[in-house]
């Protein structure tokens, strides 16, 4: 397990953790929260000894392997599935040394007068203790795992072969995280991992961590996330790691009725406190009393004070009433959308009005960011119309929102420049309410952390009185004061909204109407985020298959029933070649058990190891190797097909 002993984390002056003792057993999965800068990554750090504690020790057993995400990716032209499979460092480890084992016997055959008989046996000895190995740690299968994980966090069969170099920033920052989850670790150290992640990929990953048997420490700014995960909270609050038990709900059940408990004991102490202070202030003087004055100073002297909750966020913003409130806002009719004069939706219908609170649903590269771009009028519709509303104010925050910040200017510059003819105290406090106070204001923006430049960029927006919002993952960086903040601005807002997020809780709380974005095309989604779930997990089952049947017209749904019998029959197509190949590989699998047997039995012979028998020795090593490993291999495919088989719908 992991143990803190006293743990004290320091950065420069400021003592981040101070004197922390806890335990973490083996197989716990706990989100590490509190404040941004409160030492979260910091003490992350200890573990890779990027940092070391200042007093104390965090101590983890020496033979555990720990898994963490890269920060960054060099532009290599290693296809993304072979950088994927390098994180199974051991895989990798076995698969060189058997490489050159195998080079070494055919390099003993080669010159086998030379040779002494016992260099041959240790060759095949090797040979056959790696192949036991990779048997052991499931290698024959490893390719599938690493294509898994890949298709999970939103990879294309293609982009499996593509060079790491090919890849954006964000897509990298994918690649390196399964690339951690690939080592078979036993710690894995997870730090905000749902950053640049779709929905469809977090709830993928949420499922995966569900499964992964090792210890997980986990630092998220997403509460759904933490609580289908974790079973354990560590939270860092005022130099103090504490440990809850339970989700993060739980935690905060937790940490609010000890901050309820604190509170009456402060007000209680507060009033003892004014008691004895009073009676010393009366009586010190008195003769009479003075020895009780005395003791009633000595009293107050040895008291430990209470200090009282606190719970203030540092974000007090909404959004101003917007000037003009034109109904409809915004309407799409007949609409298509795409790059290079390719549509990539089409027949949009789409009316937003005051107040309307929609969410965007849909695969990875289904069309969501496109669709916004269209609303926004960042792209031109291909075909039919967008119509805007007169008075229509948008505030747009898109995923690159980031990137057009001047970094060389501060957080004043960016809001005077938008209100030129504003006192600089109310753009001060307006700023404050996004938590850029005293100096900060006047800070150049490229040292700035990307929660802050999030916070700036949405600040920017709402100093323009949108009367419709545009957000496409307006929380990736956010802390969950800020998400909190944000949350509940948007509850109060009158304008219209069009949320993309991975944020499950924002979505939940804020979105009334939820839209699909499938199949090149734009329907309702009747059902919420948990139905959406069940659709991404049975659409990725059958292969992406039809959209779900709330959100078709009446005249798909037909087309979906007349399409059944020719479904049936390419179910019957997918299913032979599986059959065949599970009754081939039974077959192989019990010819060569039976040689298997045949070559122990002769290998428990004495006789085969005299010096007479070297060269037959030699040759049985290296069948037992080869039978051990082509009997893995057809066991690991036999598994796969019937997994495969068993995947597939069935038969009426």
């Amino acid at each position: 397990m992991i143990v803190l002993r006293q743990l004290c984390l320091v950065r420069g002056k400021e003592r981040l953790i101070d004197a922390a003792s806890l335990q973490i057993g083996p197989g716990a999965k706990a989100g590490l929260t509190g404040a941004n800068g409160s030492g979260k990554s910091s003490f992350f750090a200890l573990f890779s000894g990027a940092l070391e504690p200042e007093a104390g020790a965090l101590e983890v057993p020496p033979q555990w392997t720990i898994a963490h995400v890269a920060q960054e990716t060099p532009a290599l032209s290693l296809p993304a599935l072979e950088f994927v499979l390098d994180g199974d460092t051991e895989l990798r480890a076995l698969e060189r040394a058997l490489a050159q084992a195998e080079v070494e016997h055919e390099e003993h055959d080669r010159r086998a007068h030379e040779n002494s008989g016992q260099e041959g046996e240790r060759v095949g000895e090797k040979i056959a203790a790696l192949h036991a190995r990779l048997a052991e740690i499931d290698a024959y299968s490893a390719r599938a795992r690493a294509a898994e994980l890949l298709h999970g966090l939103g990879f294309s069969n293609a982009d499996c072969g593509r060079a790491v170099a090919e890849f954006s920033g964000g897509w990298r920052v994918r690649l390196n995280l399964a690339r951690a989850l690939m080592c078979r670790s036993d710690l894995l150290l997870l730090d905000e991992p749902t950053n640049h992640l779709d929905l469809d990929a977090v709830l993928w990953l949420e499922g995966w961590l569900k499964n992964y048997r090792g210890t997980l420490l986990l630092i998220s700014h997403d509460r759904d996330f933490l609580d289908a995960i974790v079973d354990q909270i560590l939270h860092i609050e005022n130099g103090a790691m504490k440990r809850y038990s339970g989700n993060y709900s739980a935690f905060e059940e937790q940490r609010a009725a000890q901050l309820a408990l604190q509170q009456a004991l402060f007000v209680k102490q507060q009033r003892e406190i004014a008691h004895l202070s009073r009676f010393v202030e009366r009586f010190r003087a008195k003769a009479t009393k003075a020895r009780q004055a005395q003791s009633r100073i000595k009293a107050l002297a040895r008291m430990e004070r209470i200090t009282a909750a606190h719970v203030d966020t540092p974000f007090t913003f909404r959004f101003a009433a917007p000037e003009a409130a034109p109904d409809p806002l915004l309407t799409l009719t007949g609409a298509s959308a795409g790059y290079d004069g390719v549509p990539l939706l089409r027949n949009l219908e789409l009316t937003l009005r005051p107040g309307e609170r929609v969410a965007l649903l849909g695969k990875n590269g289904a069309g969501k960011s496109t669709l916004v771009k269209l609303l926004a009028g960042e792209l031109a519709p291909l075909a039919g119309e967008r119509q805007e509303g007169k008075g229509l104010a948008l505030g747009y925050f898109a995923q690159h929102q980031l990137e057009q910040l001047r970094g060389d200017e501060s957080p004043l510059w960016h809001l005077a420049r938008l209100a030129p003819d504003v006192r600089e105290q109310d753009l001060r406090d307006f700023l404050g309410g996004f938590d850029f106070r005293g100096d900060r204001v006047h800070q150049n923006v490229e040292i700035f952390s990307g929660g802050e430049k999030s916070r700036l960029a949405l600040a920017l927006i709402l100093w323009r009185k949108p009367n419709l919002l545009l957000l496409d993952e307006p929380t990736n960086h956010l802390d969950l004061e800020m998400r909190e903040a944000l949350n509940l601005a948007l509850q109060e807002y009158e304008g219209g909204v069009v949320l993309v997020s991975h944020d499950r809780h924002l979505v939940a709380t804020t979105a009334d109407t939820l839209l699909l974005v499938a199949d090149g095309g734009l329907a309702p989604f009747d059902g919420d985020l948990d139905d959406y779930a069940a659709w991404l997990a049975a659409r990725r089952e059958r292969g992406n298959g039809a959209p779900p049947e709330q959100a078709r017209s009446k005249e798909e749904r037909r087309q979906a029933r007349a399409q059944a019998a020719s479904e049936r029959q390419a179910l019957l197509a997918r299913r032979r070649p599986l059959v065949k190949e599970i009754a081939t590989l039974e077959e192989r699998l019990e010819r060569w058990h039976g040689e298997q047997a045949q070559v122990e039995a002769r290998l428990a012979d004495p006789a085969l190891y005299t010096a007479d028998n070297k060269s037959e020795l030699a040759g049985t090593l290296k069948r037992q190797a080869e039978l051990a490993a082509s009997i893995a291999e057809a066991e690991a495919r036999w598994l796969e097909a019937h997994e495969a088989l068993e995947a597939l719908p069935q038969l009426d």
